[in-house]
């Protein structure tokens, strides 16, 4: 079966958390162009603690050469995003107290619940779009987050992000997901440039966590 219906307002998709189901690749939802790669990135608690706060920084979509601006805290006191179970079944949202926190630039880290803008392009695509925050994970060998669209994309969907430090190996892994929709006639008429453009964000994605494709300042 695909995913189910389940939607969250702010949003223009319908599959909320399916970045995280297991059998995202064999049963994406529907019309949707599904990614993933998990690269290992070293090992270690520091790699892991520098890994997830560079990752909670927006590392990733900045090196990605991605502009973050127009970033806004979640509505209503408290929210704290969709909770999922292990299946990547929504749950009930959470509710707790949530304290902003902020990069050295003043940009607030990925919180629960908050919107933003990206900007800018890859190998001559547009990346513009409106964004939330759909979960945050904090724990002790994972830190990750989800981010959705909300609107102004080609594309509709989700992205999940994750630091792992694994218990077995002590080996750190970061892990991204996706599924794609296309939303522009161009994007529609050629799903390729879907795959394509996924293809080149989760290359920059890498760069800009892994110390093994990090550019020498």
């Amino acid at each position: 079966m695909r995913r189910g219906n389940f939607r969250d307002d702010t949003v223009d998709y319908a599959a909320v958390g399916a970045s995280h189901a297991p059998d995202l690749m064999q049963y994406p939802p529907e019309r949707s162009i599904p990614a993933e790669e998990s690269w290992r990135i070293g090992s270690g608690a520091e790699r892991f603690q520098t890994a997830g706060e560079a990752l909670l920084s927006w590392t990733a979509q900045r090196a990605a050469g991605l502009t973050i601006d127009d970033v806004r805290p979640a509505s209503g006191a408290g929210y704290a995003g969709v909770s999922f179970d292990a299946e990547g079944n929504p749950i009930a949202p959470s509710k707790r107290e949530v304290e902003p926190r902020y990069d050295s630039e003043g940009t607030p880290l990925v919180g629960p619940g908050m919107t933003l803008r990206v900007r800018g392009r890859l190998a001559g695509m547009r990346a513009d779009a409106e964004l939330r925050v759909i979960s945050v994970t904090e724990e002790a060998r994972r830190i990750g987050f989800v981010l959705g669209t909300v609107g102004g994309s080609v594309v509709s969907g989700e992205e999940s992000f994750d630091v792992d430090w694994r218990e077995d190996n002590d080996e750190v892994w970061f892990t991204v997901r996706a599924f794609d929709t296309p939303n522009s006639l161009l994007y529609r008429t050629l799903p390729p440039l879907v795959k394509r453009r996924r293809k080149e964000l989760f290359a920059r994605y890498l760069r800009a966590i892994s110390p093994l494709y990090a550019t020498p300042v």
